[in-house]
């Protein structure tokens, strides 16, 4: 009944046509009753969870996962496309042109006809490119301050990178330390208040205070050019391998880590340091 769909396609076109029809039987009567009780609401953690698998295939420099992966995404957007072209919202087309038209839009460097094959084009850097891309997006979106466009970045991104993009819209409009000195010094007063906080036992106060200190460090690691999501990851996982060595080295004694002391917990942990 359905020999074409088992066949690979040799095309782009073909193959993304195909992956289209698997999703539309899927939906249709006589499918799958999971795939057909999915709506937009439903494929939301789904669609957060795969974007974050595609990026670990990035970092593992996994070709096969990243393939897959991938295709995790694809298959979210084209399961959206078909749950809202079974109510004639939208569709797939529809998906594809809106992109189209903002990627034309947002690159007048290389398709504007005034800076076609100019000097002006060549010599973009990317941070030009990156301004001219904002200064679009806030002309497109019709924000009118920079807190409309702080406000709209969404609440779902990981606190890090929120705050990340929230202190570059404001460094965009000059509200911004000098230099890094002004970010360090915060950091500073931050975790003095928070040591106060503490000390003062209030909950909410201490929560505030630690929220603070974060959205400081992460103010540092702007400064600095480095990804705060990237060098707490780094720092976790260095963590992981440390507490590994522990772990193990605790089995060659013949000590479950339960029953040892901090201290004897903590002699090991320096040995890994030297190592790891």
């Amino acid at each position: 009944m359905y020999e074409e769909l088992f066949n690979t396609a040799q095309t782009d076109l073909e193959a993304f046509e195909r992956l289209q029809k698997i999703i539309e039987v899927l939906r249709a009567p006589g499918g799958c009753p999971w795939d057909r009780a999915q709506t937009h609401e439903s494929l939301t953690r789904g669609m957060v969870e795969e974007a974050y698998e595609v990026v670990q295939a990035i970092e593992n420099h996994d070709r096969d996962n990243l393939i897959e992966e991938l295709g995790d995404v694809l298959l979210q957007v084209v399961m959206h496309a078909q749950i809202a072209a079974e109510s004639g919202n939208f569709g797939i087309r529809d998906i594809c042109n809106r992109e189209a038209d903002k990627m034309i839009s947002r690159h007048p460097h290389v398709f504007g006809p005034k800076l076609e094959n100019s000097k002006d084009s060549a010599g973009l850097s990317v941070d030009n490119v990156l301004d001219l891309w904002e200064n679009i997006k806030e002309v497109e979106k019709s924000e009118t301050s920079t807190t409309a466009s702080m406000q709209k970045i969404p609440r779902h991104l990981p606190a890090l990178l929120r705050s990340e993009k929230v202190q570059k819209k404001a460094a965009r409009v000059g509200f911004d330390w000098p230099d890094v000195g002004g970010a360090f010094q915060k950091m500073d007063e931050e975790s003095a208040e928070l040591k106060e906080a503490y000390e003062q036992g209030d909950q909410a106060h201490i929560k505030e205070e630690l929220g603070d200190l974060l959205f400081a460090i992460t103010n540092i690691s702007r400064f600095l050019g480095i990804d705060p999501e990237d060098a707490l990851n780094a720092t976790s996982n260095k963590f992981i391998q440390r507490f590994a060595y522990v772990e193990s080295s605790a089995k060659v004694l013949g000590r479950r880590l339960e029953d040892m002391t901090l201290s004897e917990m903590d002699t090991l942990w320096e040995e890994a340091k030297t190592k790891l």
